[in-house]
């Protein structure tokens, strides 16, 4: 796989009937090595090593409905209160991330109400916070870490 713009992190593989999984922390179980997948166990990891988020805070490819369209969003990470706080939406690193991308995870947070979005295909990352009030999000230079 290609090497990503993300600290580096011990991951555990195994190979089964020609097909290389990864060990999902979050999930507690093996899944298929896709390069979406890739990218999205890059950054649980860079949220709970380098930013310090619980993994009990962590959701990965939960179902949502979005104008009665049934979309999988790729991790959320919840506040202790059960609200969003943050919605990650991971892209493969071949796939350039656009206007569409972020249109994607808009429509999201129109159901979820996460305070923070982040973007990435594991080469560029975006961050945004939301301004409600304004309904827009302002882009930061990175995402907070947990305890801030």
């Amino acid at each position: 796989m290609l090497e990503l713009n993300f600290p580096k992190f011990p991951f555990r593989f195994k190979n089964s009937e020609n097909k290389i999984s990864i060990f999902d922390c979050i999930r507690k179980k093996f899944v298929i090595l896709q390069p979406e997948e890739w990218v999205r166990q890059h950054c649980v990891l860079y949220l709970i090593e380098e930013k310090g988020y619980p993994k009990s805070l962590i959701n990965i490819e939960k179902e949502l409905i979005v104008n009665d369209l049934k979309k999988r969003y790729d991790i959320v990470v919840f506040n202790p209160d059960g609200h969003i706080h943050l919605i990650v939406e991971c892209k493969a690193p071949s796939i350039t991330i656009n206007q569409q991308t972020f249109d994607q995870i808009a429509q999201y947070n129109r159901v979820l109400s996460a305070r923070y979005l982040m973007v990435t295909n594991g080469l560029n990352h975006y961050y945004c916070q939301m301004d409600f009030k304004n309904e827009r999000y302002d882009f930061l230079k990175d995402i907070p870490n947990y305890n801030e």
